[in-house]
C-alpha cells in the first residue's frame, strides 16, 4: 500500500529489528499484559508484538490501514482503533493498569505523544518508540546539552536509548536515520512540576546565559541578583540553561521561594 508522505509514514520491514523492539517492549510483560501500539501501519511491528502480548491494541489515524489490518492477522486477539492518538483516553481505551506502550511514531508529532504517554493515568509500565535520532538523543541528554523536553521526561521517567535504524531500513527512507526510546515511568515525579515552570522561562532564549533569560522574567530579580542565586547554589553564574539538570533546577526554585517569601513578610 502506497504510504501517505502527510501523514509520516515510512515503513519498517527488517525483522530483525521489529523483532527487537517487541522483546523491549516485552521486558517487563507478564501473561495478563495489554499492548497499545501507536500507528501500526501495514502491521509488521504488529506481528511481533502478538507473539508476545495476549491482546494487542493498536491505534491507526489513516482509515485504509485500519479497515485493512485485522485481515492480517485472522485469529489473533487484535483491536483496531481508527483514530488520532492525540485525541485518545488512553485510561478508557485500555481499560488496565497493566500495559505497554510501543510504536514507530511519526516525526512531526514525537513530543506530543510522548507527553501524552508520560502524563497518561495510568500510565504504561514502558514506553518504546521509534522516532528520529537526533530527538531521542536529546530526551537522553546529560549535562550540559538539556533541552526542556529532556528534563520534562527524565522528571517522569527513566530513559534508555535503543538500537539505531538506518534510514536506508525504511520504505520509503526517511531523510534521517531513527533510534529506539524506552522510557520506564517512576511512580512519582522526581521534582516538583511547577520547578520546570521555572526551567522554561530559562529555555526562553537558549543562546543567552540564563541570568538574563531570568532577568526577564516577571518574578522582580535582576540579572546580578540571578548570578548571585546560581552562586548560591553552586552553580556558574555564566551557565546556559543546558548546563542544568532536575536538582540544579529544584535548588534554583527553593532560593527563589525563599526571596518570595521575605518579601512577602
Amino acid at each position: 500500500m502506497k504510504n501517505n508522505k502527510s501523514l509520516g509514514q515510512h515503513w519498517l520491514k527488517n525483522r530483525t529489528i521489529l523483532d527487537e523492539i517487541a522483546n523491549l517492549a516485552a521486558v517487563e510483560a507478564n501473561e495478563e499484559t495489554i499492548c497499545l501500539e501507536i500507528g501500526p501501519g501495514l502491521g509488521t511491528l504488529t506481528s511481533s508484538l502478538l507473539k508476545h502480548f495476549s491482546k494487542v491494541v493498536a491505534v491507526e489515524y489513516d482509515s485504509r490501514l485500519a479497515e485493512n489490518l485485522p485481515k492480517s492477522f485472522p485469529g489473533k486477539n487484535l483491536e483496531i482503533i481508527n483514530a488520532d492518538i492525540l485525541k485518545v483516553d488512553v485510561s478508557a481505551l485500555i481499560k488496565s493498569d497493566n500495559y505497554v506502550a510501543v510504536g514507530n511514531i511519526p516525526y512531526y508529532i514525537t513530543s506530543p505523544i510522548v507527553n501524552l504517554l508520560i502524563s497518561s493515568t495510568p500510565r504504561p509500565r514502558r514506553i518504546v518508540l521509534l522516532m528520529q535520532k537526533e530527538v531521542a538523543e536529546r530526551i537522553t541528554a546529560k549535562a550540559d546539552k538539556y533541552s526542556l523536553i529532556a528534563l520534562a521526561v527524565q522528571n517522569q521517567a527513566e530513559v534508555e536509548l535503543g538500537p539505531v535504524v538506518k534510514a536506508a531500513e525504511f520504505t520509503p527512507p526517511p531523510k534521517v536515520d531513527s533510534q529506539v526510546l524506552v522510557l520506564t515511568p517512576l511512580d512519582a515525579p522526581q521534582v516538583d512540576p511547577t520547578v520546570l515552570e521555572l526551567a522554561k522561562q530559562g529555555f526562553s532564549n537558549p543562546r543567552k546565559k540564563l541570568s538574563a533569560n531570568l532577568a526577564n522574567t516577571q518574578l522582580g530579580i535582576s540579572k546580578t541578583s540571578w548570578e548571585d542565586l546560581l552562586r548560591n547554589c553552586a552553580i556558574n553564574p555564566d551557565a546556559r540553561a543546558e548546563d542544568l539538570g532536575l536538582w540544579d533546577w529544584e535548588e534554583l526554585y527553593r532560593q527563589v521561594q525563599k526571596i518570595s517569601t521575605a518579601n512577602e513578610i
